[in-house]
């Protein structure tokens, strides 16, 4: 058994969630004349790839450490919806199911293409990777119920359309953008389609059920698209903990695994290593100047 890290790489440089603490670091001892060097590290838990727990929006929920082993590891399914949707746009259930095979039970991950924009990536944009990338409606939230999805995994900045959170307020010019990709695709303005009813609708209406998500996954998951895994999650035993910093893996074969360093060797990668496939952000682009214009 091999693992595939899906983790983003976290330092100062790491955005995390707007407004949210970034990462500070100091050294408060040295080799000289300490002996050993020590480090104190200062953040909020919204930073870098993360899992949300229930109690982030549900007082009376889960805290990180209650979270069992079971839950956090387990069936996967991955899939890649950076052919269909760029920025703004909706994503459905539909188009997960085209996709990939999803089963009662299972963690779902989804690839909407924009960790290409990560800090860590060399087409980093961090307006794009926390304002305009694809999210779900009210629709999806009910499938995910029914289906008694475990967690969802994003590799973007949060699993609720941003535009369906406070960053709606914060980011008038976006905002106004994505009123015209509503109004062309959805048929009514943004305000209308993600009226107050729906806000947030992925942490305030789904953590009380359970289904949580880990936001910002990246590191090596152009390899594994529209495709079942083993994926884990491992935070900290955080007991209290409304969320925390974590490292996301995929569990693989050996033979898959040497086929898989095969295919990364093919594809260009970042400056810490990770393979990456430049066809997705082509993607994007081309959806996203589609629908503003």
């Amino acid at each position: 058994m091999k693992l595939i890290d899906l983790t983003i790489p976290l330092g100062i440089g790491t955005p995390p969630w707007p407004t949210y603490e970034p990462l500070q670091l100091k050294y408060f001892k040295r080799l000289a004349p300490n002996g050993a060097n020590g480090q104190v590290l200062t953040h909020s838990n919204h930073l870098g790839t993360h899992i949300d727990g229930e109690i982030h929006f549900h007082t009376p929920g889960k805290d990180i450490a209650s979270l069992d082993m079971d839950f956090l590891v387990n069936n996967a399914a991955i899939v890649d919806l950076s052919d269909v949707c760029g920025d703004y746009d909706v994503y459905t259930s539909k188009m997960i199911e085209e996709r990939v095979e999803v089963k009662e039970g299972d963690i779902l991950i989804i690839h909407t293409g924009y960790h290409h924009f990560g800090w860590d990536m060399p087409t980093a944009n961090e307006i794009r990777y926390m304002v305009m990338h694809p999210g779900p409606d009210r629709e999806f939230a009910d499938w995910s119920k029914s289906k008694k999805i475990r967690w969802i995994g994003l590799d973007c900045g949060s699993a609720d359309h941003p535009m369906n959170t406070i960053i709606r307020d914060w980011m008038p010019r976006q905002a106004r953008q994505a009123d015209k990709v509503f109004r062309k695709k959805q048929g009514m303005p943004l305000a209308e389609f993600f009226d107050d009813s729906k806000y947030q609708l992925m942490h305030l209406e789904m953590f009380p059920y359970g289904i949580i998500h880990a936001e910002c996954i990246g590191g090596e998951i152009d390899l594994l698209l529209n495709r079942r895994v083993k994926v884990g999650f491992f935070p900290w035993r955080f007991v209290d903990g409304e969320a925390s910093i974590g490292r996301c893996v995929a569990f693989v074969e050996d033979d898959e695994y040497e086929e898989l360093m095969k295919q990364k060797a093919e594809l260009p990668k970042t400056k810490f290593g990770d393979a990456y496939n430049p066809a997705h952000v082509e993607s994007l682009n081309t959806i996203s100047k589609a629908s503003l214009t």
